[in-house]
């Protein structure tokens, strides 16, 4: 028994693998169907990215909007999630200002160059969970920060994670709920080239799977309480570990 947790990074998606047992490995995978193929008999995937998504309309996801005011001041974040049809008008019009119009026309609001950039993984990750009803009852979205704000007794991190004080705070506060997690970031630092991993991704990861391995035990929280479902069913939510007093 198994659980995963996914971050997104350039060669693809890290995957950080924590059996029930204590051991752990750690993958890339190209792309998110991959990723599934591999993987799919686990008890639980956590990804960083965007699952559920809204139509058109003005309005946010909940889940985005409440995860931005936890983690104030630093809920920047926190990116808006696009609207499904951009995810896939994007597919065949790659460049940034066509598909900021597009969003333009269906919500009012446009994309950040952030969101832009992370769309082809998003719709990769829609189109597994609207073919693949186990995909939709194994894989559930996570944010970071989130993590390491429950981790955090639900306060919101100070520095940020590319700065080196934000990396080392990051490893400190997941080692007290994990112990191996700096034999784990060191391994996965040595097995992948820089260029196609960043250490934060792999922290990233490894909250995520800290997070569904503690979910093994009791049931993870969500943001908001309730969520909400997208015109297809897909939930709007961002799933966390509620740390006991």
């Amino acid at each position: 028994m198994y659980v995963v947790g996914v971050d997104g990074c350039r060669a693809g998606w890290v995957a950080v693998i924590l059996n029930l047992d204590q051991g752990y490995e750690t993958e890339i995978f190209r792309t998110f169907g991959e990723l599934w193929q591999a993987l799919s008999d686990s008890a639980q995937i956590l990804a960083d990215i965007p699952i559920g998504l809204l139509e058109d309309g003005s309005r946010e996801r909940r889940c985005d909007k409440e995860a931005r005011s936890l983690l104030r001041p630093h809920g920047s974040s926190v990116f808006p999630a696009p609207r499904r049809p951009t995810v896939y008008f994007q597919a065949s019009n790659p460049d940034y200002r066509t598909v900021n119009d597009f969003q333009k026309k269906l919500c009012g609001k446009g994309l950040s160059r952030q969101t832009f950039a992370i769309i082809p993984k998003i719709r990769q990750v829609d189109q597994l969970l609207l073919k693949a009803e186990e995909a939709r009852r194994k894989i559930r979205e996570v944010h970071p920060e989130i993590c390491f704000w429950a981790f955090n007794g639900g306060k919101p991190l100070v520095h940020r994670k590319k700065r080196t004080k934000g990396f080392e705070t990051r490893v400190r506060l997941l080692k007290r709920i994990y112990p191996p997690t700096e034999e784990v970031v060191e391994a996965a630092c040595a097995k992948f080239k820089r260029k196609d991993v960043g250490r934060d991704d792999i922290v990233d990861a490894l909250a995520a799977a800290v997070t569904a391995l503690l979910g093994q035990s009791r049931p993870l929280d969500s943001i908001p309480d309730i969520p909400e479902k997208d015109a297809l069913g897909l939930p709007m939510e961002m799933v966390y570990f509620r740390m006991e007093d």
